[in-house]
Parts: structure tokens; C-alpha cells; sequence
């Protein structure tokens, strides 16, 4: 019976020392993960290409080619006529209407 159960503790200890791994790598890449940014230009195809669409840093409809903005870079990008994402509206959070 003993026996039996030092088996079991190590399997418990061995349990807890694979989710306190796990726990550390997941706050690792939170770490290096870097943040998400407020604004958002999205670029168009080709080396060089101007911005096309402006986005809130967070929007899930932004392309995957981009590049990140301050606010001010938004509001002129916005100023000058580059369209507005039509899903998260950077031009009402900018105070840039029409």
C-alpha cells in the first residue's frame, strides 16, 4: 500500500510540474508577444505602396500587409482621402468626420 502510494504522489508532483511548465511558457509568449497597437495603415500590394485603408489597431478586418501609425499619422492619412475601414470606423474615434 505504501508503495502504491509514493507511486501515486510522483505521478502527482510530475502532473503539477508539467502545468507549472506550461503556465510559464504561456507567460512567455504573452511576454514576447508584442502589443497591439491603436492605429493601423494598410498598404497596398507591392514594394513601396502607399497606404489604402486606415484601421484601429485591434480591427480583424485589416490585411496583412500594414503598417503601424500614431494617431496624428492616422488623422492626416484620413485627411488626405485614404478610405476609412467601414468595421471599426477609425474616423469616428479620430474625430475625422466626412
Amino acid at each position: 500500500m505504501e508503495q502504491e502510494l509514493t507511486i501515486w504522489i510522483g505521478h502527482v508532483r510530475a502532473a503539477i510540474a508539467a502545468a507549472e511548465q506550461r503556465e510559464a511558457e504561456r507567460r512567455k509568449g504573452e511576454e514576447r508577444h508584442p502589443p497591439t497597437p491603436d492605429w493601423i495603415a494598410e498598404l497596398g500590394i507591392g514594394a513601396g505602396a502607399p497606404p489604402t485603408e486606415v484601421h484601429a489597431g485591434d480591427c480583424y478586418a485589416a490585411g496583412k500587409r500594414r503598417r503601424v501609425i500614431d494617431r496624428d499619422q492616422a488623422r492626416a492619412l484620413l485627411s488626405d482621402g485614404i478610405r476609412t475601414c467601414t468595421h471599426c470606423r477609425p474616423d469616428t474615434n479620430l474625430g475625422v468626420l466626412g
